[in-house]
């Protein structure tokens, strides 16, 4: 959590990913295995015709230009969508290079979060500390008037984005609006590799460390090792992790980080519709030591709730917090090879003691809902954060 509690815009992108990459040739062998097709079947005759069918209707009567190869993504995303199951779906190459720079946790770019409004106009809604953007002088609230000289106003986000991170152009000019400013502010940036901040950490009063924990990307165990090493310099006595409003990422993560905490185990198992079970395992090599508390919300989801359940069930720190969302499931992603890809649900998980959380979530061993009031006021500060100090409150009981 942030000042503000943090927002959950991200939604349910990464959900809890086991990221297993098939090849393209393995994965189409497997479609295309058998020669008839069974009636009924996506790709038997009657449904192949009717689709050739619909072809010729669209080439004969279509008012407008059609674009054959948005027909046919959207006729692979139509395929996944009537699973109906929400955490399924067909990645475009473009969505696909999204995804993938989201559980790396790095890219290549000038380090800014960017927002558009109702009105159309795309914001800064964050600039990474340290990345290209910030030392280049950009501030949350820039109005992004230009990019390399073109006027971006009539575009939508993704474009935009397209065009700043556009590798053959460094570094990218920036046209930039900002309140305060008579004139439109001109600013060139270099981009670079940037590392996208997941974890943040602070310490509170009487050696209570704080570390917050966004997402479980590639790059969180290693920005959780740094700030807990920097906290126990500090002569943390006790700590709160901060999962409220975090979507989830990747299983190996999320274990990574609990291999640090918990005592030699079970960390969570997996079910597959086969019944097959796979086992993640703790070594207890480095189990947490001093009294923890995990803070968790309704939008603490996927691997967030992994962690809150592997805590509780091996009664190593209390829960605090409000019922989390409840996915219980596991996706894995499969490269279908020419740059596109399928998100599929593959499994159940459940915690240590067994408990399959899909549609329930996590009960806190102390539920407390944050104040209504800080809600409506939108930012707040650490000291008003009434969920944290009831956590800090139970730990300061603790020895």
């Amino acid at each position: 959590m942030q000042e503000s509690g943090g927002k959950f815009l991200k939604g349910f992108i990464l959900g809890l990913l086991l990221m297993a990459l098939v090849s393209a040739g393995g994965f189409y062998a497997y479609a295309t295995r058998g020669q008839a097709k069974a009636p009924g079947s996506l790709t038997d005759k009657k449904s192949m015709d009717k689709i050739s069918y619909l072809e010729s209707l669209i080439d004969l009567h279509y008012l407008n230009e059609a674009d054959t190869e948005k027909m046919k993504e959207g006729m692979y995303t139509g395929l996944v969508n009537g699973l109906e199951d929400p955490y399924s779906r067909y990645y475009t190459v473009e969505e696909y290079g999204t995804l993938n720079e989201e559980t790396q946790g790095h890219y290549e770019g000038i380090g800014v979060v960017m927002q558009q409004g109702e009105d159309g106009l795309v914001t800064l809604a964050r600039c990474y500390e340290g990345a290209p953007g910030e030392k280049a002088g950009l501030k949350a609230g820039d109005a992004i008037y230009k990019v390399n000289g073109e006027e971006v106003l009539e575009m939508d986000l993704a474009t935009v984005a397209k065009k700043i991170k556009d590798p053959e152009v460094n570094p990218v000019h920036l046209t930039i609006a900002r309140e305060g400013e008579n004139d439109y502010l001109e600013l060139d940036i270099v981009k670079e590799e940037v590392k996208v901040p997941v974890v943040s950490h602070e310490m509170l009063e009487n050696r209570v460390g704080y570390l917050a924990i966004y997402e479980f990307t590639d790059v969180t165990f290693e920005q959780y090792q740094s700030a807990r090493e920097d906290l126990e310099s500090q002569g943390m006595e006790k700590l709160v992790i901060d999962l409220r409003d975090n979507p989830g990422g990747l299983l190996t993560s999320v274990c990574d980080v609990l291999n640090t905490i918990l005592p030699k185990g079970l960390i969570v198992y997996t079910e597959d519709k086969y019944g097959k079970r796979e086992e993640e395992r703790c070594d207890g090599r480095s189990p947490i030591d001093i009294p923890l508390a995990i803070l968790v919300n309704e939008n603490s989801a996927s691997a967030s709730e992994i962690f809150a359940g592997a805590v509780k069930d091996h009664k190593v720190g209390v829960i605090v917090g409000t019922v989390t969302y409840g996915k219980g499931v596991v996706q894995t992603i499969k490269d279908l090879g020419d740059g596109s890809a399928l998100k599929l649900t593959v499994s159940n998980y459940y915690t240590p003691n067994g408990v399959n959380i899909n549609g329930v979530g996590i009960e806190p061993d102390e539920t407390v809902k944050l104040d209504e009031k800080l809600l409506e006021k939108g930012g707040f500060t650490r000291q008003e954060d009434n969920q944290l100090q009831k956590a800090v409150e139970i730990l300061s009981k603790q020895e």
